[in-house]
């Protein structure tokens, strides 16, 4: 590796999206860090994290991470962005649930027993979406509900092939749409804020972390030039932000 380098690791929908294809380049050009990305889900970041084979988070599982920060070996967590999730499915709507809630739409699902697609990969996807069938008072199962293990792009492309329902963050569906035949059936409920954190890791999460290129990242990602660079991205080709850059805000005002 070079000696300037470290490891990121974040979620498939950073990388989906086209984000980081956006925000890598520009830190190496100013900080001189050459970065090797980890798409997983936002889980199995954390456990990277864990283990010391990562040195810095760029993750949305906002529960998962507190644990895991209460737990030691990590750094300082700093508010990143957000967007939001969405409801996807096919046009047909055999659940009905276009404009419902989300809990409401998920007990429609259920009750219709119409496909569902989940990723079933501990990702901060994977996670909303488990949040959702419980407030929804409903334990999926059965032929109707099948899961990938796969990131979000996967999963997408599979829900459209059975003309399922799926839980997606916007910018990976605004940018995969043109391919799929699934439509935006439910949004905009407050259940479905998606916000993203960054975290540092320390050495005692390991030897091997590169402290200093961990926190290079993440005063980067939080500095007004990246969230710049954040709030800018998508908004020329789909007439908005896939992004809202929300450093230095107030996390409990968030998508009021």
């Amino acid at each position: 590796m070079p000696e300037k380098s470290l490891i990121l690791a974040t979620t498939t929908s950073t990388r989906d999206s086209g984000l980081l294809d956006e925000l890598l380049p520009a830190f190496t050009r100013d900080s001189g860090w050459q970065v090797k990305p980890l798409a997983v889900g936002s889980g199995q970041a954390i456990e990277l994290g864990r283990r010391g084979e990562a040195d810095v988070l760029l993750v949305h599982s906002p529960a998962a991470e507190e644990k895991f920060v209460a737990e030691g070996s990590a750094g300082a967590r700093r508010l990143v962005m957000h967007n939001d999730f969405v409801l996807v499915g096919p046009r047909a709507d055999k659940a009905k649930i276009r404009g419902a809630s989300s809990a409401e739409a998920m007990k429609k699902i259920a009750a219709a027993q119409a496909m569902f697609v989940s990723r079933g990969d501990e990702s901060g996807t994977h996670t909303k979406e488990k949040d959702l069938w419980a407030k929804a008072a409903v334990t999926p199962g059965g032929s109707w509900y099948q899961s990938t293990g796969q990131g979000m792009g996967e999963t997408l492309r599979v829900a459209s092939e059975k003309a399922a329902y799926t839980l997606s963050d916007r910018a990976t569906y605004l940018i995969q749409r043109g391919t799929l035949a699934l439509e935006v059936l439910g949004e905009g409920d407050a259940g479905l804020l998606n916000v993203y954190h960054v975290i540092e890791m320390t050495k005692k999460a390991g030897d091997r972390v590169r402290a200093d290129g961990g926190k290079a990242f993440a005063d980067w990602i939080v500095a007004p030039s990246a969230q710049g660079l954040i709030g800018a991205y998508g908004r020329a080709k789909f007439g908005r932000p896939l992004f809202t850059p929300d450093a230095g805000a107030d996390e409990a005002k968030l998508g009021r």
